[in-house]
């Protein structure tokens, strides 16, 4: 799905900086969020909501289900990180991350945490659309590897399941291992079930019998 105006945006962001004159640190991320939200305007977001990190952060994700969560992050983005990945491991989608947080051991985490992108500081509005847009190809990129990764295990698992009851058919009735597999096939498509299914009642009866 490219990045659209349809594209249901959800920017999750502490309560706005009031820079003090003499306070850098505050006027970085006032001026970083400020790009930010140019950024997010110009590229034509579609921003349903603005969330506060808090403990409810995680209902209103799910009440809202966007398709993309941007985080404007202060400088201790750890706590932030936290929230945004509790509200959504139930429910994964891509997650833009923009702070002031240099620290590597924090790049390291969001990642495995599951943060699509991590943007550290100096990004100009402009450059906002792109890392959204790269961030969210690169995330149905690993979905759909996720996806074939869960299919290969569970082809793997009913294959088992399968070569072990056909290993029990052909002990049972003196058959080979064809015979075994067409009986097998035969009682599938008579009760309208997969033949994991009738494998894994022919494993459990003999479980039984011992």
């Amino acid at each position: 799905m490219p990045l659209n105006a349809a594209t249901r945006i959800v920017v999750v962001a502490p309560d706005p900086l009031v820079a003090d004159a003499g306070d850098e640190a505050a006027a970085l991320e006032a001026e970083r969020s400020r790009s930010l939200h140019i950024g997010l305007l110009e590229a034509g977001c579609n921003i349903v909501a603005v969330l506060p990190v808090d403990p409810f952060l995680p209902d209103r994700l799910q009440q809202i289900q966007p398709d993309m969560i941007v985080v404007d992050a202060e400088s201790q983005a750890r706590d932030t990180l936290e929230h945004v990945v509790m509200a959504t491991r139930d429910a994964r989608r891509p997650i833009v991350m923009f702070t002031e947080d240099s620290d590597t051991r924090h790049v390291r985490d969001a990642i495995a945490a599951g943060v699509t992108a991590y943007v550290v500081a100096g990004l100009a509005p402009e450059r906002v659309k792109p890392v959204l847009e790269v961030a969210l190809a690169r995330f149905e990129h690993e979905e759909h590897l996720r996806r074939e990764l869960a299919e290969a295990r569970t082809q793997l698992a009913d294959r088992k399941v399968i070569d072990r009851a056909k290993g029990l058919l052909m002990q049972r009735h003196a058959i080979g291992e064809p015979e075994a597999y067409a009986r097998l096939r035969k009682a599938a498509m008579d009760k309208g079930l997969k033949m994991t299914d009738i494998a894994q009642r022919i494993i459990d009866a003999a479980d039984l019998l011992g």
